[in-house]
């Protein structure tokens, strides 16, 4: 893999990690003056979205009775794990798309050689290159 493909998956990585921030989903939703159980509700949501939209860091999470119980909990968790998932296959979508973008390149420039080495033995085709080895 040549530096700029791996430049491109790093980048990709570092803004996946840059997104999940320090500051809790949960803390930031209670600053903007969203009650604490909604919250709550989306924040345990998000977690179960991203590991169902094929995150391996984040595990499914969801209290039962206060989904069943608490209607704000509920609507919370299902916004974040719509959201959510929704986020983390964009995410999943584009690092496949990076990755194909990177096999294609390296197959071009493979073949790129390949037909170098063709037109290079083509052109040598028919000429005497038996003095070639005195010049090693």
């Amino acid at each position: 893999m040549d530096t700029s493909g791996f430049t491109k998956i790093a980048v990709t990585t570092f803004s996946v990690l840059l997104l999940a921030g320090c500051v809790s989903q949960k803390d930031t939703m209670i600053k903007q003056g969203y009650p604490l159980s909604y919250a709550e509700g989306f924040d345990d949501g998000c977690h179960s979205g991203r590991q169902a939209g094929g995150s391996v860091f984040d595990q499914f999470k969801k209290d039962v009775r206060r989904f069943e119980g608490e209607k704000q909990y509920a609507q919370g968790w299902s916004d974040g794990f719509r959201q959510c998932e929704s986020e983390q296959e964009a995410i999943e979508r584009q690092t496949r798309m990076t990755l194909e973008q990177q096999r294609l390149s390296e197959a071009r420039k493979s073949n790129e050689l390949e037909q170098q080495y063709h037109l290079e033995r083509e052109a040598v085709k028919g000429v005497d290159t038996s003095n070639f080895k005195y010049l090693k």
